[in-house]
């Protein structure tokens, strides 16, 4: 990346999001239907509300790596995230060149699972509402959800702000009335209602922390999200940091404390086999009617957490295609309105046509993929920085460093070893033909390891 490149894309954007209109986009990518979702395959993880420690131990990682993306985002405060981290870290001469590749090559992949796990989770809890919905119905209705939210997504900036800011207001309502409910009608001993031998420490009780700390990773997710458009972001030294720490300090507390007092509610043998966990927890306590008025919020949380997720993930290829290192179309810009237009549609299509998957599948998958590609060197790029770069300004410091650094890059390894070979070797093969895709177009165009 040229300085002149960076300052192509970023003339081409409107700084139009605040601190608060950044902080609800990370908390609407956050806030999804994946903890309303996840909650019966984090208790079968270790079949037993034991499993509540991957939370825990989720929170720990979701804070750590929180502080590697605020420092980082801070200091390069450009739409395309870690497409820009990477490559400034690692070198942008040598393999600075091949890990800004990689990051495109597993973006590709992961920005449609990312957004069909939210739609597969609004189809799931609708047929709640429609209980007769057949399989196939489902799969229509998630991929609708991504086309609608595509649609509403094809606009100017300012007003993507405000209406982030509007699914936020009932977003974080739906949240905390849950939680409200669940700390007024909560039984301690049923809640902590454990099975026999939950805490002896074998291998099974160590790979069943991993994935439940894997599915907790899932549901965290998503407090980078404002990383992905930092070119359109006001005082980005400021508001990147503090919209990143705002959003995974409250959200991993409020999430900590709503899914304990659920199964202070909703015995977790029963929790363990339900498709629509807060719908059945509302139904226990308030009568069918509440119910259903709690699945359509868990319906609107899950459509805003779609459209957020699509809203970051579409302007990362622009950033690429603008400086020449993506396809051409995907730097076209909206010629009245100045979005990434073709980016938009083309994530917004792939991503309904993900949803054909089943919700373990994309979440597994997901997290798999993003970890052997990025988050890992990610976290390595923090110290890279510090070291190599003198030359980029650092307005935000990673707090506690390097040991902050240190348990985020455990937490991730620790969960990938727990994720399971099939799901280790389908990353492997991902990292090893975009390793080779590289190279190819590499040796087609000069650039880094055949560049003279």
């Amino acid at each position: 990346m040229t300085t002149s490149q960076s300052q192509k894309t970023q003339q081409q954007l409107v700084r139009g999001v605040g601190l608060w209109g950044a902080t609800s986009a990370n908390m609407l990518n956050m806030i999804g239907v994946g903890p309303f979702l996840t909650i019966p395959l984090i208790l079968a993880s270790m079949n037993g509300p034991q499993a509540m420690l991957g939370w825990l131990l989720g929170a720990i990682v979701a804070i750590c790596d929180g502080l590697v993306w605020a420092e980082l985002g801070a200091a390069m405060p450009d739409t395309g995230g870690p497409y820009r981290y990477l490559f400034e870290a690692y070198g942008p001469k040598t393999l600075g060149r091949m890990m800004r590749f990689l990051f495109l090559w597993q973006i590709v992949s992961t920005g449609p699972l990312s957004v069909a796990s939210g739609a597969v989770g609004f189809s799931q809890y609708a047929k709640f509402l429609w209980p007769t919905m057949t399989g196939i119905e489902g799969k229509l209705i998630a991929m609708a959800v991504c086309l609608v939210a595509t649609a509403l997504l094809y606009r100017e900036i300012e007003s993507i702000g405000k209406l982030s800011i509007a699914l936020w207001v009932v977003v974080v309502g739906t949240v905390l009335w849950i939680t409200a409910s669940g700390l007024l009608h909560f039984n301690a001993a049923q809640a902590l209602s454990f099975p026999p031998h939950a805490f002896d420490l074998n291998q099974g009780f160590f790979f069943g922390l991993g994935g439940a700390t894997l599915i907790a990773m899932y549901d965290y997710g998503g407090y980078n999200n404002v990383s992905f458009f930092a070119g359109e972001v006001k005082d980005p030294g400021r508001v990147i940091p503090r919209s990143i720490l705002f959003s995974v300090i409250g959200v991993s507390a409020v999430y900590l404390v709503m899914n304990v007092t659920i199964l202070g509610v909703i015995p977790w043998q029963d929790a363990i086999k339900s498709q629509a966990v807060v719908s059945d927890f509302v139904q226990r306590l308030y009568g069918p009617t509440a119910a259903q008025i709690a699945t359509l919020l868990v319906l609107w949380t899950a459509f805003a957490s779609v459209f957020a997720v699509i809203l970051g993930y579409s302007r990362v290829p622009f950033a690429a295609a603008v400086e020449g290192n993506f396809f051409a179309p995907f730097g076209r810009l909206h010629p009245t309105k100045n979005f990434p237009a073709f980016s938009l549609v083309t994530l917004g299509v792939t991503s309904a046509l993900a949803c054909l998957l089943d919700l373990e599948s994309l979440v597994k998958a997901l997290i798999v993929i993003q970890v052997m590609v990025q988050f890992l060197a990610q976290v390595v790029a923090v110290t890279l920085i510090r070291r190599n770069r003198k030359d980029i300004e650092r307005p935000f410091k990673m707090w506690a460093y390097p040991y902050t650094s240190i348990i985020a890059f455990g937490g991730w390894f620790y969960i990938l070893l727990a994720s399971g070979w099939i799901y280790i070797a389908a990353g492997l093969g991902l990292l090893i033909t975009g390793i080779g895709a590289y190279l190819v177009r590499a040796k087609r165009i000069g650039e880094w390891p055949y560049a003279s």
